[in-house]
């Protein structure tokens, strides 16, 4: 049987479990428990007609994978809870269910809830918010890196960090290391690219210590190497940042500097949306080192990590995909900060403890300072990964 065929059994084979009940208890019962509810976008309606037949045959659509991977992260952090015995009972809804998203929160499982985590869509933001905000309890958001327009609201968690906050951690990582040195931002036109250099900007004046010196260019829709080597010094290396978003220029900009490192040295810092950019693993881009961020530890050399590696190679014949990772860890870390913190587990939220993988560094957001108002929590860690020759390091 084909690897994938054997691991999309396996997913199937889940989808069918969970379609009986669109919340489950997935734990053993006990009294006295705290819940936590657990919201992802499963397509269990879409997945299945009303005879419990599988609609797609031997296709399996790609937006069902993020809700899955990441529950099958929760599965894995279910059982390790349970090993310990503790009193918490975790529940699994299907966001994208034929009910609309306030219906779903009308499930017992979110009622029920002491704190929620969500994989939720740009328009759903508000209304878990909300929720969470009437229930008074807190709302984590794994996977979305805004804030959804949401203010004066302590009860939101924004787990996958803002633009603005990688901003801060480029700046902080400009300063301890290229302090003495110009820092050269390559970028094109547009409106995010704008918003990008306004939050170099705000840090800049925020922030404490030697200010970075930073040389903004802003190149034109199409650029070759020759447009680039005035701002470059063959006799040490400079520092490149790329200014935008835009993963296509990522890969041109990238492209044009590994053809003249060699003459020119540099090294190329982008956006968090490269950690999606697979084409720099390619030998096109040999020796060029390739800095990015992250609020995620992307690295795998921990015991815990090798385990799940081990078990999804010999069992699933597959490799595990960060959902898998961030659904373990989230699960286990705020369940077991539930279990200890129990009605007070709002406002301690941030508690550093139970770290799994990443060092969450969850704090207060006052989007203005004048008011003072909380208006939402942020994790505020920011790795900055080197990834040279396909192997990725952490090097701050």
């Amino acid at each position: 049987m084909k690897v994938f065929s054997r691991r999309l059994l396996f997913i199937v084979i889940l989808i069918a479990a969970l379609l009986p009940s669109r919340a489950q208890d997935v734990t053993s019962p006990r009294p006295a428990k705290q819940v936590l509810t657990i919201v992802l976008p499963l397509y269990l309606d879409s997945a299945f007609d009303g005879a419990g037949q599988y609609r797609f045959g031997k296709q399996f659509p790609k937006y069902f994978l993020p809700g899955l991977e990441f529950y099958e992260g929760v599965q894995l952090a279910v059982d390790s809870l349970n090993k310990e015995k503790l009193p918490l009972e975790v529940h699994v809804v299907d966001s994208k269910s034929k009910k609309s998203i306030f219906d779903v929160l009308q499930e017992p499982a979110l009622q029920s809830a002491n704190l929620i985590l969500a994989q939720v869509a740009n328009n759903e933001i508000r209304a878990f918010a909300d929720f969470a905000t009437k229930k008074q309890i807190p709302f984590i958001n794994v996977n979305l890196p805004n804030d959804g327009g949401i203010t004066n609201n302590p009860f939101m968690v924004i787990l996958n960090s803002t633009l603005a906050t990688h901003c801060e951690g480029i700046y902080k990582f400009l300063q301890k290391n290229h302090a003495g040195s110009t820092v050269i931002v390559f970028r094109k036109a547009g409106a995010q690219e704008d918003r990008l250099r306004n939050y170099f900007n705000d840090v800049e004046k925020s922030t404490t210590g030697p200010k970075v010196k930073i040389r903004w260019v802003t190149l034109p829709s199409t650029f070759t190497a020759d447009q680039l080597t005035p701002y470059l010094d063959s006799g040490k290396t400079t520092l490149c940042v790329a200014g935008s978003l835009d993963e296509n220029f990522a890969r041109t900009l990238c492209a044009q500097l590994s053809a003249i490192h060699t003459e020119y040295p540099v090294q190329v810092m982008g956006m968090p949306t490269w950690d999606n950019i697979k084409e720099f693993d390619r030998k096109d881009f040999k020796d060029l080192e390739i800095l990015y961020t992250t609020p995620f530890n992307p690295l795998r050399t921990d015991p815990l990590s090798e385990s799940i590696n081990t078990y999804f190679r010999d069992k699933l014949y597959s490799r595990p995909s960060d959902m898998v990772f961030r659904g373990y860890e989230t699960t286990y870390r705020f369940g077991r900060l539930l279990v200890e913190m129990g009605p007070n587990i709002a406002s301690g939220i941030g508690v550093k403890k139970y770290k799994v993988f990443t060092d969450f560094d969850i704090q207060p957001v006052l989007l203005d300072k004048q008011k003072q108002q909380l208006d939402y929590f942020e994790n505020r860690k920011i790795y900055v990964i080197k990834k040279l020759n396909g192997v990725a390091s952490t090097v701050f």
